[in-house]
């Protein structure tokens, strides 16, 4: 795939020794260990379906061998678009088995932004939900050579069905790809929140080191007793989870039926005994905040990890009283594959005070290092604001096809991540925001979430997002629109009244709204981009003098 930028230089030989060989377990390998070791354990529930780790990799290895038919070989880009599912999981790891680069999308995403990603990645094989009909004919006319679109489930096109493929495959195996530490096993698109997504180059090396340190950093002591809970789209950050269960063999429940619904989702945790699920601050809030959580017993849980962004502090201390100290917090984007710091369950503390360390996102992984650094690359002292910068065995391969993007997103070795931050002396490091959500009012730097976090102490305020527009006078202003908790009521000219002596007068928003929601990402996050798309489209935008 010479089309693959790297951020890694060759490895030349030392003193005189032949080259060493990158070879590198396939991806797909904690899989057949999984059904060697376990071959009878549950590997994944779905509703009343569960698929045993010897069914799991016996489908896996007919799919592949189906593929590897079909003309689907190794570097070959295979596109896949379903919601969650235990076809989506057996997909991946054909895909992987093959050295072939599986690319899923968000299956929220439109018809137009499917095809368009097909079109990104090169993609040759398109695997597609039966229910997304649409999606299949965008991506089929936009690619006109694809070599093969699949059906999963029902549905009115493609010529043929994935399980269908498999059960006609079945004792029939596909030995599992050779790979090298470089070969690509997964295109990781950006959410777009800023122009149009990128593919970030994930490897088998690269993923093997992230896997490992998930295990090191997340989940210490995971095992096959225990039990994880999907509660995000597999096509990101929880699929880099689910294959982490897969390395220790541990059991993954999938709910059933497209909508979140939390009593579901605390039923779940109850009967399987469930000891982890990774999420994002939304979703715990929704599950912490629901009246379900008092219904069933989530004693089991030992880790619930929250990623995508930081969780407000007022949120934080509500999800710590509810379900104890099993809160595990990573920074980390998908460049990054996640690992970049923690914050485990034994430092989060309900209580305020300055044990609590409130703000953090963590401290290093095992392995990574992180540097914040100043606008020409050098190193800021502890306590300076500055771009947040990682190296490490997690930094991906780079953007495919994009040598613009990687240019710009390294410097002298270093992942720039674009998010603003500091770090203390003892290596903790505090976010302060991306450094797009920056904005300048008047020549003074104001951070969003500091307002943010004040806000949310507001006995009346369930969520909250502010970010800077144009401004004739001062270049930019805040704008601030909140959320109100059930049954309160709160005026635009009572909030600014109580916010005037808990911030600096120029940090005050210069107008608030109060909607019914906020919108949020296909997974589950706030940005600030679809806040400003939707203050446009509401007429918000330019501002509106306060009536």
């Amino acid at each position: 795939m010479s089309e693959v930028a790297t951020a890694s230089q060759q490895q030349t030989p030392l003193g005189g020794l032949a080259p060493v060989s990158l070879r590198v377990m396939n991806l797909a390998t904690f899989l057949t260990q999984a059904a060697r070791r376990h071959p009878d354990q549950p590997g994944l529930v779905c509703g009343d379906a569960t698929v045993s780790w010897r069914e799991l990799e016996d489908r896996t290895a007919a799919l592949a061998r189906a593929l590897s038919q079909l003309g689907i070989g190794k570097g070959d880009r295979v596109l896949m678009h379903s919601r969650n599912n235990v076809e989506l999981i057996v997909i991946m790891f054909a895909v992987f088995r093959l050295g072939a680069v599986w690319v899923p999308t968000n299956f929220r995403i439109a018809p137009d932004e499917a095809a368009y990603l097909a079109e990104a990645s090169g993609a040759v094989a398109f695997l597609c939900q039966g229910e997304f009909a649409e999606h299949a004919r965008a991506v089929a006319q936009a690619v006109p050579d694809l070599r093969l679109l699949v059906r999963i489930g029902q549905g009115d096109f493609g010529s043929v069905e994935v399980n269908a493929l498999i059960d006609s495959r079945l004792g029939q195996p596909l030995p599992t790809a050779d790979v090298q530490r470089d070969d690509p096993c997964w295109f990781f698109f950006t959410s777009g929140t800023t122009g149009r997504p990128k593919a970030a180059v994930l490897t088998h090396g690269q993923m093997a080191f992230v896997m490992t340190n998930h295990l090191c950093d997340l989940m210490p002591g995971t095992t096959e007793d225990d039990a994880s809970l999907v509660v995000a789209p597999l096509s990101h950050g929880a699929g880099i989870h689910l294959i982490t269960q897969v390395a220790r063999a541990a059991v993954s429940i999938l709910p059933e039926g497209s909508r979140f619904d939390p009593d579901d989702i605390w039923r779940l945790v109850q009967h399987w005994k469930v000891s982890n699920m990774f999420t994002v601050p939304t979703i715990v809030k929704m599950l912490v905040e629901h009246p379900s959580v008092d219904a069933w017993d989530h004693s089991s849980l030992r880790y619930v990890i929250y990623a995508g962004a930081p969780m407000y502090r007022e949120d934080q201390k509500r999800a710590l009283d509810k379900l104890g100290k099993v809160l595990v917090q990573y920074f980390g984007l998908g460049e990054v594959t996640g690992n970049i710091t923690v914050f485990p369950p034994r430092l989060h503390q309900v209580q305020d005070g300055p044990d609590a360390r409130i703000g953090t996102c963590g401290y290093e992984r095992t392995g990574m290092q992180v540097q914040i650094q100043d606008g020409e690359g050098r190193e800021v002292a502890p306590g300076a604001t500055g771009e947040i910068c990682v190296c490490g065995p997690a930094v991906f391969a780079g953007y495919y096809n994009n040598p613009q993007a990687n240019a710009k997103s390294f410097r002298n070795g270093w992942f720039r991540t674009g998010d603003l931050g500091h770090m203390d002396d003892e290596g903790y490091v505090y976010i302060t925001g991306r450094e797009s959500d920056m904005y300048i009012c008047g020549g003074s730097n104001i951070y969003p979430r500091e307002i943010e976090e004040k806000t949310l102490t507001h006995p009346a305020i369930a969520e909250v997002a502010v970010l800077g527009v144009p401004d004739p006078v001062w270049g930019e202003v805040g704008v601030m629109v909140c959320v109100l908790r059930e049954g309160h009521r709160l005026e635009e000219a009572q909030l600014q009244g109580w916010l005037q002596d808990k911030l600096a007068r120029y940090k005050l928003p210069r107008r608030i709204f109060f909607w019914d929601a906020l919108p949020r990402s296909g997974y589950g996050k706030i940005t600030k981009k679809l806040v400003r798309d939707a203050l446009a489209e509401r007429g918000c935008l330019p501002l509106q003098a306060a009536s």
